[in-house]
């Protein structure tokens, strides 16, 4: 999209600004909109629902029963790893403390101001704390552009059009991701339980969450295809710390990063874990925590360690199994827990849950079939992931051009139209 620029501009003086349109006046945001945090409210207040919608730093939090303002208003998280980013809020709503609402002083669109708003990426003005937080007073005095209401409408305007076609085009590959994944999911399924040949004679296997399988698999329990690993730590030799992460896998304590749980001190107690090991966290297992390790190093003595019995199955199949959404399901079915999705599993439920396993040829064949419809449905995954990030990029930058004037858009929402 090729789009004209101003005849004539000024140098704004304001270093993130540069050069502006001619005629548009220079002033502090504070000349523009009073910035003033919302009021203390308590998590016991909101729920998921109800009358009146909360901001929060982050956006929409809940509901609760009373309003702190009323209109159509610009809010700044201010607290937080994503303070400085944008909401909006409509009608009656609470804002937190953690929320900047922005009040017009001036003649403003809300529109244009919330957007001018995101283009000065407000979160680079930042305390460094350890929870980051932004100074009002600072983003109060700087130095922002102001151009006659008119021209604010048909920016607004624009941006909310290409806005709703860049929207709508991100939302087109973020379909395209779900069908993916679930088409991925789905033959991953059918391969591990029913196998690659369709011709093949099936059977009922009298398991709820498998139904029919090829006549020649068998039906074994779990505590036949791998046994549980107990051996600890003793003395606390082994410093290699692993950890699980949720849809990623087992990873070594140093490459996670400090989030979730944290290393112990006293690695004594810690399980041992050899490469090739099926690691499982029992209460986040149905959310993605497990995986089959890369790794020799020790792990929580609460994770469950499995090894494959390599003369009755292979380790990468026998994962497969475990990645099986039914076969979670199933599993989790006899957990504890109050919610579903992370009932605690152990190995006393694991063993005696049957599986339907064919011979060892026929599950490295069945592996090699997986991993070549894994690594396919990667190479179209990051094509629409990376489009969707040219999409954003280019919301962005169009959105700091219109706000600051390096474009002119005046009478192209019109123009279109007739």
């Amino acid at each position: 999209m090729s789009l004209p620029r101003y005849p004539e501009y000024k140098d704004s003086g304001v270093e993130w600004l540069g050069y502006v349109p001619e005629h548009w006046e220079i002033c502090a945001l504070k000349r523009i909109a009073s910035l003033r945090s919302g009021e203390s409210i308590t998590a016991a207040s909101i729920e998921p629902e109800g009358v009146y919608p909360v901001y929060g730093g982050n956006g929409l939090r809940g509901y609760t029963n009373g309003f702190t303002h009323e209109g159509h208003f610009a809010l700044v998280g201010r607290q937080g790893a994503l303070c400085g980013n944008v909401n909006y809020a409509n009608g009656k709503f609470w804002a937190s403390e953690h929320a900047v609402v922005a009040t017009p002083i001036k003649k403003v669109t809300t529109t244009w101001l919330g957007e001018l708003l995101r283009a000065m990426n407000l979160n680079q003005y930042s305390v460094s704390a350890a929870q980051p937080g932004l100074s009002v007073e600072a983003m109060e005095n700087l130095g922002v552009p102001y151009p006659p209401i008119g021209e604010q409408l048909e920016i607004a305007a624009f941006l909310e059009r290409e806005g709703a076609r860049i929207d709508a085009l991100i939302a087109e590959q973020e379909k395209l991701l779900a069908l993916l994944a679930e088409k991925r999911q789905a033959t991953i399924s059918h391969a591990v339980t029913r196998g690659l040949d369709p011709n093949v004679p099936m059977k009922d296997s009298g398991i709820p969450w498998l139904g029919e399988v090829p006549a020649h698999w068998d039906l074994l329990p779990c505590r036949t295809v791998v046994s549980e690993q107990i051996e600890k730590n003793d003395g606390g030799v082994n410093e290699d710390y692993l950890s699980l992460v949720a849809n990623v896998g087992v990873m070594p304590y140093a490459e996670k990063g400090d989030v979730g749980n944290k290393k112990p001190e006293d690695l004594s107690k810690c399980k041992l874990v050899e490469i090739g090991d099926l690691v499982i966290n029992s209460m986040n297992y149905g959310i993605g925590s497990y995986g089959l390790s890369g790794y020799k190093g020790v792990c929580s003595p609460v994770y469950i360690v499995l090894r494959t019995l390599e003369d009755r199955s292979i380790k990468e199949f026998v994962y497969r199994i475990f990645q099986n959404r039914d076969f979670q399901l199933f599993a989790q079915s006899f957990g504890n827990g109050i919610l579903a999705h992370r009932s605690a599993i152990g190995w006393d439920t694991i063993k005696n849950l049957r599986v339907a396993v064919p011979g060892i040829e026929e599950q490295c064949k069945i592996v090699e079939f997986i991993e070549k419809v894994e690594a396919e449905s990667v190479i179209v995954t990051r094509a629409a992931g990376h489009a969707i990030e040219l999409f954003r990029e280019c919301r962005s930058a169009l959105i700091s051009a219109a706000v600051t004037g390096q474009i002119d858009v005046r009478g192209l929402v019109e123009a279109d139209a007739a």
